[in-house]
């Protein structure tokens, strides 16, 4: 199967984790004289280089590399500003530039680019803040119901243990009066325009090499620093909501360390969310981008 493309193309390459896109983006580079592109929203932030998996020493010196770890953990990265952040590159490609590798697991990030983004309105400070205070006390479950009775549209839309989701479209509604899905039903122009003007490829892996793949990650990440990973990040004392204190493997890390999971159960944890994340990965790429060029590991 040949990947080949012309100067100046686009080629943006999905897949779940674990399933090699990293490398094969460096490979694909490099034969080009492209640049990778970040596109998951977990690797943007420096703090997480191993927690996150971004790609190995040796494949960033195969090909430059950008958008990976430019953010700090404390920072709460968006779509929104991974667009904004992704614009000049696009725009440099279309001119004629380097070829550019779009990589990543984040299907919002790949969504936005080539349907555009909804402009939400600005939540005020204190509307956040008021729905804050009345989770405090209430579990996923209770805030989902709540949603349930003020915008079953949104909530049919959102699985009932995804609090940071649930939290968001209770903030839209309670600003605007409409749903957060309803706002997206009014997305902007994409970045990309034309869509068809990239290649677009999905790598998939078969299920029972992503499980050996996603293992050896987690084992991998023990030798290669994860926990000492977790422990810097925990001395932030950062808010446990903010997107970087949710990747895979800090929670687990961090539990470890504080004596609450012995080290055996913490990498099982990390390996059972990881697959867990894998499937609602190829889930969203079997729904999503049903039309995109499938390859083989």
């Amino acid at each position: 199967m040949t990947t080949q493309t012309a100067k100046g193309s686009i080629v943006l390459l999905a897949g779940p984790t674990a399933s090699g896109k990293s490398r094969l983006a460096a490979e694909m580079a490099a034969e080009r004289g492209g640049i990778v592109i970040n596109a998951d929203s977990m690797q943007v932030y420096r703090e997480l280089r191993v927690l996150s998996a971004r790609p190995a020493p040796e494949d960033e010196a195969a090909a430059p590399h950008r958008l990976y770890g430019h953010v700090g953990a404390v920072t709460r990265y968006s779509v929104g500003a991974w667009l904004a952040d992704v614009a000049p590159l696009l725009a440099e490609a279309m001119r004629g530039g380097q070829p550019l590798i779009i990589v990543g697991g984040t299907g919002l990030y790949f969504k936005a680019l080539t349907e555009g983004l909804a402009s939400v309105p600005p939540i005020p400070a204190a509307v956040r803040e008021a729905i804050a205070a009345e989770a405090a006390s209430a579990d996923s479950a209770a805030l989902h119901a709540r949603l349930a009775a003020l915008d079953p549209e949104d909530a049919s839309q959102i699985r009932p243990s995804d609090r940071s989701r649930i939290l968001r479209a209770l903030e839209v509604f309670a600003t605007t009066g409409r749903s957060l899905a309803s706002w997206k039903g009014l997305a902007g122009a994409p970045p990309l325009v034309p869509p068809d003007k990239a290649e677009r490829l999905v790598l998939m892996q078969e299920t029972v090499e992503l499980h050996r793949r996603i293992a050896a990650r987690a084992e991998a990440m023990v030798a290669s620093g994860g926990i000492e990973e977790a422990r810097a990040l925990g001395t932030l004392g950062l808010d446990p909501a903010i997107p970087a204190m949710k990747a895979i493997g800090v929670r687990e890390f961090l539990a470890h360390l504080s004596g609450k999971l012995s080290l055996e159960e913490a990498l099982t944890a990390i390996k059972t969310e990881t697959r867990r994340y894998a499937k609602r990965q190829r889930t969203w790429i079997r729904n999503q981008m049903a039309d995109w060029r499938h390859v083989g590991g």
